[in-house]
């Protein structure tokens, strides 16, 4: 059986090009959105891997548990550390309660329908909400609204445009990702 690190690399190889483009943006974007602080690291290496999650997601309708699992382990423990390095424990507090709360209704949403719904979006949605959470409850509640606006609206489009129809199943996590980053970016800017 392959290593959490090898099934990671079988993932992303096909992409790679597209990952490394898109994740060297999102780190850069991640700078900025951050601050800089003591969360620019976690929120460099959620970005990274959104990216990474974000081009499987849309060419595979996974989520593979090989970058969830350890994205969220890595951020999780580079909030700690910034807890500790700033103080800034409120932070820290609410970060888990965001990534508890986010995943917690997403799994209900799951279990009420599981073919709307799958459970990577489930897993995905705990890291977003550590993230989120981290920078506020109104950049949680954002990132907790947005996907289902913008997921909608990407799919009426893609009905207007005739590439899919009402019964089409589109990749959710990539609707996620760019609704936390919107999220984290008014954010950013309001605080500017």
């Amino acid at each position: 059986m392959p290593t959490l690190l090898a099934r990671a690399r079988l993932e992303v190889t096909p992409y790679r090009r597209r990952i490394a483009v898109g994740g060297a943006l999102a780190v850069v974007w991640a700078i900025w959105a951050s601050g800089p602080g003591w969360s620019t690291p976690a929120l460099a290496v959620a970005a990274a891997a959104g990216v990474a999650l974000g081009v499987v997601d849309a060419a595979t309708h996974r989520l593979p548990d090989a970058l969830t699992y350890p994205a969220t382990a890595v951020v999780g423990a580079l909030l700690a550390v910034a807890a500790l390095a700033d103080g800034s424990w409120d932070a820290a507090l609410r970060a888990l309660l965001g990534a508890g709360a986010l995943g917690a209704g997403y799994l209900l949403l799951h279990l009420v329908s599981p073919s709307g719904l799958g459970l990577g979006d489930v897993k995905l949605a705990v890291l977003l909400g550590v993230v989120s959470a981290w920078y506020g409850w109104s950049v949680l509640w954002a990132a907790a609204v947005l996907p289902f606006l913008v997921g909608g609206l990407v799919a009426l489009v893609l009905v207007v445009a005739r590439r899919a129809t009402r019964k089409t199943a589109i990749a959710f996590g990539p609707a996620m990702l760019v609704s936390t980053a919107l999220a984290l970016t008014a954010a950013r800017l309001a605080s500017v």
